[in-house]
């Protein structure tokens, strides 16, 4: 019986609930919320599970040591205190990520060099000869976290960001990160059961996710590769029986998701995606401008965006947002929206009431993912005019 071990998640702020339930759902054992990462444990192939699997998460990490470091030679000994050749040989490349919150050290530089260092010579010491450094294609992917003078020392079983799903060949000016996408998507509580929406859909990610959500089908199915398969204990079989458990798992989706964009290569490019991750059945993307549109369908419609902010695209937001909120209220009913913005001001326009705002961040910048609740007939009453101060 494989023996179980403790892994970290990593994710972005406000998602570290939503992966928890994630892991617990997929089965992970001794799950804590930190900060922007979960920490769980599970056995080889739960880890193979968690990397193909989970929405929110970014990386993987399965840390293997820790030892107290508050200076230079601290940490080099503390690298050395651990035998390299089990994960390594001199034939192999590897690549040091740093993470760094201490006054002890100042550039995460410094200490991946300090930490390759130790490596290095610890093969010289030994065999004579030393791996060498690959940022691109590593053998091995090895991240050091100091916080404070606490070192901990993890393999990278993902290796590129898990936001890096596979299925996206094009991408437009300002694309969603995939995991966002997916965090969003959960927080709304979007699970397949109605119809769905996204009407600014670019090149398509929100859409991807959304139907990869209500099928159930594994966030990074369409992956190239992990960095765990060049890991000595890389067992090919295990994984293909976790891959066909989870394609069990898949089910079927008896509503419509719809994408719609003003500008035909955003389309293009969308169309182009959703065929690379095998998922144009389930999915309808039109050219069409959301101001011009109203509700098709007569039952519930859930819709998630990511509408420009004046970021990276040129708007005029007051117009834009008022004419969001003057859609969205005059011609679709019953539909529950979400979207996400930078922009905290451009919110004061929309003129409606939002019914949820949840702090998120898209990049470094610092957001707001609202809710706002269309009634039915009567109901529209409901509607409150907002003046934006309690953003």
């Amino acid at each position: 019986m494989e023996q179980n071990f403790k892994m970290i998640a990593k994710t972005f702020f406000g998602f570290e609930e939503i992966l928890a339930k994630e892991l617990q759902q997929l089965g992970a054992q001794d799950v804590e919320i930190g900060t922007r990462m979960v920490s769980f444990a599970g056995d080889k192939g739960f880890m193979y599970k968690a990397n193909l699997s989970l929405r929110t998460a970014l990386k993987i990490l399965k840390p293997i040591y820790y030892f107290r470091a508050n200076n230079e030679q601290s940490l080099y000994k503390g690298i050395q205190g651990i035998d390299w050749s089990k994960y390594l040989n001199s034939k192999r490349t590897f690549v040091i990520d740093t993470t760094v919150h201490s006054d002890n050290f100042k550039h995460t530089q410094f200490v991946a060099q300090k930490s390759k260092d130790a490596i290095v010579d610890q093969f010289k010491a030994k065999f004579g000869e030393r791996p060498s450094v690959d940022k691109d294609f590593p053998d091995l992917r090895i991240n050091i976290h100091i916080d404070r003078d606490q070192c901990s020392v993890s393999l990278d079983s993902s290796g590129a960001s898990l936001h890096q799903r596979g299925y996206k060949t094009a991408t437009n000016i300002a694309p969603i990160n995939e995991v966002l996408a997916a965090g969003m998507l959960l927080l709304s509580g979007w699970d397949g059961s109605s119809d769905f929406l996204d009407p600014m859909c670019g090149s398509g990610t929100i859409l991807a996710e959304a139907a990869m959500i209500a099928c159930n089908i594994p966030a990074n199915i369409n992956r190239k590769e992990f960095a765990f398969e060049k890991w000595n204990d890389w067992d090919n079989e295990l994984f293909d029986q976790i891959m066909n458990s989870l394609m069990k798992k898949t089910r079927e989706f008896h509503y419509t998701i719809k994408g719609y964009d003003k500008a035909p290569s955003a389309v293009m490019k969308a169309k182009d995606n959703m065929r690379n991750a095998n998922l144009d059945e389930y999915i309808t993307i039109s050219e069409q401008n959301f101001f011009d549109t109203q509700k098709e369908n007569q039952g519930p419609l859930h819709m998630v965006f990511n509408p420009p902010y004046g970021e990276r695209l040129d708007i005029h937001l007051e117009r834009f947002y008022r004419e969001i909120g003057d859609t969205l209220k005059q011609n679709y009913p019953n539909t529950n929206a979400w979207f996400i913005t930078a922009n905290l001001e451009a919110l004061k326009y929309v003129g409606l009431k939002p019914s949820r705002k949840i702090k998120l961040f898209n990049g470094s910048l610092e957001a707001r993912l609202v809710k706002y609740e269309m009634y039915e007939g009567s109901k529209r009453t409901k509607f409150q005019i907002s003046d934006g101060r309690d953003l």
